[in-house]
């Protein structure tokens, strides 16, 4: 179908390399799973050659899922390409994506390659690449600010190796969407044979136009889309897969392109993300931000009670958001528990529902109604446990000026408590977690947030703890938002210990 346009998902790849973003093995299986869910026709899972556990979450990504196609990146060099064929070999529909840059801006500084060197290389790696895997896509790196004439000539020489797709990136998100759609449609009209390769397009978002110009290079013949959920990625990141999806869904009669996205998962994909990550989307973020389908102005909420299509250009429902958010009480059991997750798209063993069945039976004991976002922060939460090297047994605050706190903590059988004072309640404990387990961090960044309305609200924390030169990310989740805290920064100092150990 010449107006099938793939969706091709960076979200582990890319997405990760938000500051923050990284995620462990088990995240990113989970992301993965949820992403199959979504409907991508591409999960690209990571780098391999990046690290053993980067390698390691391509791998179990790929097993992992079954429809989508599974790519690895990799630069255009010998070792890189072998590794990342190694990480997909199990993959159902695996996909080598190889890349160099084309930009003589890159050429000089970063590559100190000549333009023709850089073409040999761009040939030999898709040839190796292809003779390892069946499908190879290739990138020339920041392409928006490469000679065009030079750009078809690299782009000749990847089709004539045999890649499948040609990926034209906006790397430094520089470009206008006038200026790409016709990009696009000079380097399709002057390769020999372009009608032989996918053309693709991911463009990162730095002055705003990420989207615009994925839509541009659309109408310049592109037919896959690189993306991230909530537009995460490098620097201001990439072209947000909720917001590009939806225009082509709800404008369809400007952009007649078709996707096999299941819009109906866009609100749990996102969610997921951001209790796996701690980026919570803005409240105004088009599609899955907390106010984008909120009316305040007495106007606008007189026109929607006489019909939506006043101030709604599309419903909840259609991105899966749900007017009545309330799940579950008290008195709830756990199958309806356990059903209510599936809809959630949150898959768990029965060991986790069982886990997540005392979990929920404390906090419903603490307030009366438990909606579908407080039970991802439990979910969440709970996976983030089981890698724990210490538990957070107790902790007590007293005071303010100076604050003291006794923390008790647990590993394995033994149990741990000490006591500390600080400038705050949270300073203080968490200054005695670092006397437990004899480690010294600096907190970075602090953000918390209620997971849903009411004064009985669970609190979500999270926080990025720089330990040994290197920022680790926590969360954390209570009804009382010093523990909150307090386990979102032991969460971030037990992820630097599991590493280490590593």
């Amino acid at each position: 179908m010449a107006n099938r346009v793939e969706i091709f998902d960076t979200t582990l790849r890319d997405g990760e390399q938000s500051p923050g973003a990284s995620m462990n093995v088990s995240e990113k299986i989970q992301m993965a799973l949820q992403l199959e869910r979504l409907g991508v026709d591409i999960i690209e899972a990571g780098f391999p050659i990046a690290s053993a556990q980067e390698f390691e979450g391509v791998q179990k990504v790929a097993a992992a899922v079954k429809r989508p196609r599974v790519a690895a990146l990799a630069r255009a060099n010998k070792l890189d390409i072998e590794r990342a064929a190694q990480a997909i070999e199990k993959a159902q529909h695996p996909v080598l994506h190889t890349f160099i840059a084309t930009s003589d801006i890159h050429l000089e500084y970063k590559l100190k390659m000549t333009r023709e060197q850089v073409v040999e290389r761009a040939g030999e790696s898709v040839r190796l690449a292809k003779s390892l895997i069946g499908r190879v896509e290739f990138s020339a790196e920041d392409s928006t600010r490469s000679d065009s004439n030079y750009l078809v000539e690299v782009v000749k020489a990847a089709i004539e190796a045999g890649a499948d797709v040609i990926n034209l990136p906006d790397t430094v998100g520089y470009t206008t969407p006038a200026e790409i759609e016709e990009m696009f449609r000079f380097v399709i009209a002057n390769v020999p044979g372009s009608d032989k390769a996918v053309f693709s397009c991911h463009n990162h978002n730095d002055l705003g136009l990420a989207v615009a110009n994925a839509l541009a290079a659309l109408r310049g013949g592109a037919r896959q889309i690189e993306c991230c959920v909530n537009g995460i990625g490098e620097r201001a990141g990439n072209t947000a897969i909720e917001e590009v999806v939806m225009v082509m869904k709800t404008r369809h009669n400007v952009y007649p392109y078709e996707t096999g996205i299941v819009t109906e998962e866009i609100t749990n994909t996102s969610r997921l993300l951001g209790n796996l990550t701690g980026l919570t989307v803005s409240y105004n973020k088009p599609i899955v931000g907390r106010n984008a389908f909120a009316h305040e102005a007495g106007i606008h909420q007189h026109g929607v009670i006489a019909s939506r299509i006043t101030y709604e250009i599309m419903t909840p429902e259609s991105v899966g958001r749900s007017s009545n958010e309330l799940v579950l009480g008290k008195h709830s059991g756990k199958h309806g528990l356990t059903r209510r997750c599936k809809d959630l798209g949150l898959e768990l063993s029965d060991a986790e529902i069982a886990l997540l069945y005392e979990k929920f039976i404390a906090l419903a004991d603490k307030k009366k109604e438990v909606f579908e976002d407080d039970l991802r922060v439990l979910v969440a939460s709970m996976r983030n446990e089981s890698f724990e090297t210490y538990s957070l047994e107790q902790v007590r605050t007293s005071g303010s000026d100076p604050a003291m706190a006794l923390v008790k903590l647990k590993r394995g059988k033994e149990e741990f408590l000490d006591t500390a004072i600080g400038d705050g309640p949270v300073d203080a404990a968490c200054q005695a977690i670092e006397r437990v387990v004899g480690v010294s961090g600096r907190l970075q960044e602090f953000n918390i947030r209620a997971a849903s309305p009411g004064k009985d609200a669970l609190g979500e924390a999270h926080v990025t703890v720089l330990l040994d030169g290197k920022s680790y990310y926590g969360t954390g989740a209570s009804t009382d938002i010093i523990e909150a805290a307090v386990k979102a920064y032991l969460s971030a100092v037990n992820k630097y210990l599991a590493l280490r150990e590593q």
